[in-house]
Parts: C-alpha cells; sequence; structure tokens
C-alpha cells in the first residue's frame, strides 16, 4: 500500500487556499518550470524571468481565494505570469510603433516559408527579436491571443497590433533565412 496520498489539482488548490505550506510547494513543483518557459519567450533574460516567476507565485499564492475554478489553476497562474512579465516590458518602455494603415494584408495567413524551416532556428530567430516584436510574436504565435486581446493586454490598438505582428513576423523570416 502506497503511503504518499497523491492529491489532484484541486486538492492541492483548496489546502494552499487554507494556508497547507505543503500543498503550495507541491503547486509550485508542478508549474514552476512550466512558469519560467513561458516568462523567458517574453523577458528573455534568465534572471528577469526567475524574478518574475517567483513574484507570480507569490501573488498567485495571496490572491488564491480569488480562484474559482473557471479556468485551470495552470491557465490562471500562467496569466498572472505574462501580465507580469509584460509589466515588467513596459517598465522597459517598449516602444510599438502605430498602425498608418499603410501595412500589406496584415491578416495574411503563416508564410509557409517558415513553415518549411527547422524548429530550432525558428526557436533561435525569436530570441533575436527586439522585445515588442518578440512580445507581439510570443502573445499570438505561442500563447494564442488574439489581436483584441493582445491589445488589451499591451494597450495598443488591434489595428496597431495586427502591423506589429506583421512586421515581427517578416523580420522573423528574414532573421531565419540568415540563420
Amino acid at each position: 500500500m502506497e503511503t504518499n496520498i497523491r492529491f489532484n489539482h484541486r486538492d492541492l488548490v483548496e489546502k494552499s487556499k487554507s494556508g497547507d505550506s505543503s500543498a503550495q510547494y507541491q503547486l509550485y513543483s508542478l508549474y514552476v518550470d512550466a512558469m519560467y518557459n513561458v516568462s523567458m519567450r517574453f523577458l528573455g533574460t534568465k534572471e528577469d524571468a526567475e524574478d518574475i516567476v517567483q513574484d507570480s507565485f507569490v501573488e498567485a499564492f495571496k490572491k488564491l481565494e480569488t480562484f474559482k475554478y473557471e479556468s485551470t489553476f495552470g491557465a490562471w497562474l500562467k496569466r498572472i505570469v505574462i501580465n507580469k512579465s509584460i509589466n515588467h516590458l513596459k517598465a522597459k518602455r517598449i516602444q510599438y510603433t502605430e498602425f498608418d494603415g499603410n501595412e500589406q494584408d496584415v491578416d495574411e495567413e503563416p508564410n509557409q516559408e517558415v513553415d518549411a524551416v527547422e524548429i530550432d532556428k525558428v526557436k533561435k530567430g525569436i530570441a533575436l527579436l527586439s522585445l515588442g516584436y518578440r512580445q507581439i510574436i510570443n502573445l499570438y504565435l505561442l500563447e494564442g491571443y488574439d489581436h483584441v486581446e493582445i491589445g488589451e493586454i499591451l494597450g495598443i490598438s488591434t489595428s496597431t497590433s495586427k502591423s506589429q505582428y506583421h512586421r515581427a513576423k517578416k523580420k522573423l523570416i528574414q532573421i531565419v533565412k540568415e540563420l
């Protein structure tokens, strides 16, 4: 008979809400690596990502009473990490170029040139993008937000999100071709 009782995530959240530090540590252990990877995609700096993840867990555990199971705990925590990462970047004053109406077809489908390239090259290419471009690419392609949501998150217009994505994608294709 196994002496360790395995708790499901809901049990861990409920125990954490009541202040059980062991349950909090288990939740931390389950999610820390994934949340670090999310933050790294935005920030690109190990130290900044580690700080953001730690701050995110502290905030999550302080606000755990507000978690109402409308999503998974992981999705809720990921939103905190993304918001903290974006706020960190905003503090560094990343500038976005407003949509000027001259962009070509900003709603076009992903270019097949990128589809044929090795995943490593794309990852390296994303890492080489400016922070603003990397942020848009991460939110749209990797995190699955649409342009309306990205606009709300970053405090920019939907058309600016679309044009920044279009420019970031062009730059990424250029970088990947040179790798």
